[in-house]
């Protein structure tokens, strides 16, 4: 990508990361969208999540995959290009990629040198396979590279990130992947299932302290690319079930009264006053098929593992359903 392209998309990026936050600093509640946690500080930390022995999602997700890759691989057949939405580290990639004989791997995430470096790492690891990083918000539908527009495509969206929309939100995501990788377009997608919140919460608000770094690490970013002067140590980590809504919230709350500047705006916080700055939505799996199926995706095979904790579905694209 020249030099110029990147410096407009970085621009891009900016122009919306302040835009979000100022609004979310004068909204009422005040929230943050949990797509800004990832900068290349943020990237690192949340890969120390994924090592907690607290945090399950990542160690039965990636069992799930290391089983049952071979069965995508089959369904799937070689030759697809794997397009992988929030890529991250791409920890968990290399599972899938060893079993479906893939023509390119197209890993997209928002947070640049960090994609760069795993696009690197992964490529090494697989001599002759294309891969071809995008930096996108993947939020969007995503303009694919020219040289996989033509192939079949397996999209790849682990993690379970589709909890951190909204059902609604996560519905419009799911219509924007299948208007990148297009009718007939397969999806591998992970999703965390409703349990206990003796289990949930400390999956979120870890003994050691990780995710409460990870959560301050967005007023660090804010401070430092917007010019605030936001006093962190005044702000505390907080994790919450929402039962009714079947999520885990984060908060970063107040703990007491304070007031400080974010690109030229003077804003004042109360205390026990929050910022709300992530949910991560949990489904069972009747609301797991109806959110894939209103997003545009037809459920075709699922696995979990014993405990019922997370599960792997894949789907396909297909023309919504005629009403009778």
């Amino acid at each position: 990508m020249a030099a110029t392209d990147l410096l407009d998309r970085a621009g891009t990026l900016h122009a919306a990361f302040r835009a979000d936050v100022i609004a979310g600093l004068s909204a009422r509640p005040r929230a943050i969208p949990a797509r800004w946690f990832y900068d290349h500080r943020g990237s690192e930390l949340f890969e120390a999540i994924t090592r907690l022995p607290e945090y399950y999602p990542t160690r039965v997700e990636t069992a799930l995959l290391a089983e049952h890759a071979g069965a995508v691989g089959r369904i799937a057949g070689p030759g697809r290009a794997v397009i992988e939405f929030g890529s991250g580290s791409s920890a968990k990639t290399p599972h899938l990629l060893s079993a479906i004989a893939p023509a390119a791997y197209v890993p997209i995430d928002i947070s640049g040198d960090f994609l760069r470096q795993s696009a690197d790492a992964l490529a090494a690891d697989f001599p002759g396979l294309p891969v071809i990083p995008v930096e996108a918000d993947f939020m969007a539908r995503v303009a694919l590279p020219r040289d996989v527009r033509h192939l079949p495509k397996l999209g790849f969206f682990p993690g379970s990130t589709i909890g951190n929309m909204g059902p609604a939100h996560g519905v419009d995501l799911l219509r924007a992947m299948a208007g990148t990788l297009g009718e007939g377009a397969m999806l591998l997608i992970g999703m965390d299932r409703v349990k206990s919140p003796a289990i949930l919460i400390p999956a979120y608000d870890d003994a050691e302290g990780v995710t409460a770094a990870f959560n301050l690490n967005l007023l660090h970013r804010i401070n430092r690319e917007l010019d605030g002067d936001i006093p962190i140590a005044a702000f505390r980590h907080r994790a919450i079930w929402n039962d009714e809504a079947a999520r885990i919230e984060m908060h970063l709350e107040a703990m007491a009264d304070i007031s400080f500047i974010v690109a030229g705006q003077r804003f004042a916080m109360a205390a026990g006053e929050t910022i709300h700055t992530e949910n991560s939505h949990k489904y069972d799996p009747r609301g797991a098929r109806l959110l894939l199926a209103a997003g545009g995706w037809t459920p075709m095979r699922e696995w979990t593992d014993p405990d019922g904790l997370f599960a792997l579905i894949l789907a396909e694209a297909r023309p919504p359903e005629t009403a009778p």
